[in-house]
C-alpha cells in the first residue's frame, strides 16, 4: 500500500498537488508512479514561465524502466522547477511527497483542484484500477 499524506489532492494520472503559503500549486508524483517507474535517472523540465492548461504533459520522467509524461491537475504558468531533481532525480524515488516536488504553477483557477481526488478514492483507483 502506499503511502498517501492527507493534506495532497491526487489525480488518476498519479500526480499529486497543493496549495502552499504563497498560492502556488506544487505538483509531484505518488509513492504508487514512483514505485512503478523504477530507478528515476532523469527529469526533462519544462521552460519557467510556460503557459500549461490542466491536463497537459508537463515533463517527461525516465526511469531505468520507461519514460513517463507528468500532467498538470491545473493551467497557470510554471514558475518554478526543482532543480535539485537535475542532479539528483533519485530523489523522486526517495521522497516523493517532499524533496521530490516536480514544479510550481501560478494557477489560473484553483477550482480546477475540486476534480481532483482525496487520498482515500486515490487509494481505491491503485487497489481498483
Amino acid at each position: 500500500m502506499s503511502v498517501l499524506p492527507g493534506h495532497l489532492k491526487y489525480a488518476v494520472s498519479h500526480e499529486w498537488a497543493y496549495v502552499d503559503e504563497d498560492g502556488l500549486v506544487v505538483i509531484g508524483i505518488t509513492d504508487f508512479a514512483q514505485e512503478a517507474l523504477g530507478d528515476i535517472v532523469s527529469v526533462n523540465f519544462p521552460e519557467v514561465g510556460t503557459d500549461v492548461s490542466a491536463g497537459d504533459d508537463v515533463l517527461m520522467i525516465e526511469s531505468v524502466k520507461t519514460a513517463s509524461d507528468v500532467h498538470t491537475p491545473v493551467s497557470g504558468e510554471i514558475v518554478a522547477i526543482n532543480e535539485t531533481l537535475e542532479e539528483q532525480p533519485e530523489m523522486i524515488n526517495d521522497e516523493p511527497y517532499d524533496g521530490g516536488w516536480l514544479i510550481k504553477i501560478a494557477p489560473h483557477d484553483l477550482s480546477e483542484l475540486e476534480d481532483l481526488m482525496d487520498p482515500e478514492e486515490y487509494q481505491s483507483e491503485i487497489i481498483d484500477g
